[in-house]
């Protein structure tokens, strides 16, 4: 979500004559473009500023938006009292407003409505990948989640807006389409005919763009994952044979503190469906452990669940209290001695699935997409249809290149790219 609305901001901000740069001591015009998700995401973005404020020219203007300045509301101006705006994640399309006035302060976290893609200009160039949303905030309200406060509550697109900014993505270069949400499949729609629309009708449309090579997308709820959905894994091509799905946790009494609304056979049955519509089919997840009131038998139940799916690819972290959530002030708050053994007991099975996985696609062929020089700058990275980074040696690196996998390790794969 942040990717794109970085994209859509510095489209904004060209329009209104400027150019990016890398250098901050360059720059007129400063974003922190923020998350809020854990507390270690909220005060990195207050060291950045500090950073900031000692590299920026002295007449620069420079903010903070997104879910950040949500959750710091006016409280960000006390800690960093010249910041010129902070501007939550429904409102950095008023940037423009400062511009015409550099020495007004501009405060705005209100939580709108899907104004912002009305008023913000279309991408001029896109990158390989183009990150759509379908909707914005979240119904679900776990006990842990900051998002319904900063992102408020679920709202979906209209459907034909959707398929333009698919169109335009496709049209200025995309190839893979990845539709977001942070309820992506909680999307639907009803038109003023009373005609409803589901993420797997968005998918179908894109899918018949022939420029358009590739469709996924992220992050998915459990409960949501109706059958059309899932039947269009087995039917579609485009659709990557790779689904994000967080569990969380793999303990029911854990997954009920948090108010996930399912339990671990209930997730089970989703996997199997998904398994038994594409049989090539990965899984990546989400995990919290250290969650208040988790005994030693919840997190084994945790790491059980990790092993039972197979997951390839997973982000685990400590839990973190969050403002304005109801697990911040729960009893039975976990040690961060005890989070922190478990999260390393939980990422050394994690990493062994991870490695297992990646060495079984050895001697695999894959149509794989571009993504970007490594970071030695001699060698080129692409991404397969399981997401995986693979490193190839080649002087023709193209946007879409079939790839035969030669070496593997736990973190990436290495190939050569086939004719």
């Amino acid at each position: 979500m942040n990717v794109y609305d970085g994209l859509r901001i510095a489209s904004m901000l060209e329009k209104h004559g400027f150019t990016q740069t890398e250098n901050v001591g360059d720059a007129d015009i400063i974003l922190l473009n923020t998350c809020a998700v854990r507390a270690k995401a909220t005060d990195k973005v207050y060291s950045a500023i500090g950073r900031i404020r000692q590299a920026k020219k002295p007449n620069a203007i420079y903010g903070i938006v997104g879910c950040v300045a949500r959750e710091s509301g006016t409280d960000a101006f006390r800690r960093i009292p010249d910041l010129n705006f902070v501007l939550g994640p429904q409102s950095y399309h008023k940037l423009p407003e400062i511009l015409s006035d550099p020495d007004t302060k501009l405060f705005d976290i209100n939580l709108g409505g899907l104004e912002k893609f009305d008023e913000l200009p279309p991408i001029t160039k896109s990158p390989l990948v183009a990150y759509i949303p379908v909707q914005e905030g979240c119904n679900h309200c776990c006990t842990y989640c900051i998002v319904p406060y900063t992102r408020g509550p679920e709202i979906s697109r209209p459907f034909n807006d959707i398929l333009a900014e698919t169109m335009h993505a496709a049209n200025v270069g995309a190839i893979e389409i990845c539709f977001i949400g942070q309820n992506v499949n909680g999307y639907k729609y009803t038109d003023k005919d009373g005609k409803t629309y589901r993420l797997s009708d968005i998918i179908r449309e894109t899918a018949k763009i022939d420029s358009v090579k590739r469709i996924r997308f992220t992050s998915s709820y459990p409960t949501e994952m109706t059958d059309d959905l899932i039947q269009l894994f087995g039917t579609e091509s485009k659709l990557l044979p790779f689904l994000n799905m967080p569990i969380q946790s793999g303990s029911d009494n854990i997954l009920q503190k948090m108010h996930r609304q399912y339990n671990v056979d209930e997730y089970m049955q989703i996997i199997n469906k998904f398994k038994t519509i594409r049989p090539d089919i990965q899984i990546s997840s989400d995990f919290i452990v250290g969650f208040p009131g988790e005994s030693e038998n919840d997190f084994m139940e945790t790491c059980a669940i990790a092993k039972r799916v197979g997951y390839i690819n997973s982000y685990s972290f400590k839990y973190s209290p969050r403002p304005h959530t109801a697990a911040a002030i729960m009893q039975q708050q976990i040690p961060e001695n005890i989070k922190s053994e478990r999260l390393i007991k939980l990422d050394s099975i994690l990493n062994d699935i991870q490695r297992e996985f990646n060495l079984s696609c050895i001697d695999k062929t894959f149509d794989c997409l571009y993504e970007g020089i490594d970071k030695t700058g001699t060698k080129h990275i692409y991404r397969t249809p399981y997401m995986q980074p693979c490193i190839v040696e080649t002087n023709n690196a193209t946007p879409f290149a079939h790839i035969k996998i030669t070496s593997a390790n736990k973190s990436c794969l290495h190939g050569k790219i086939i004719d």
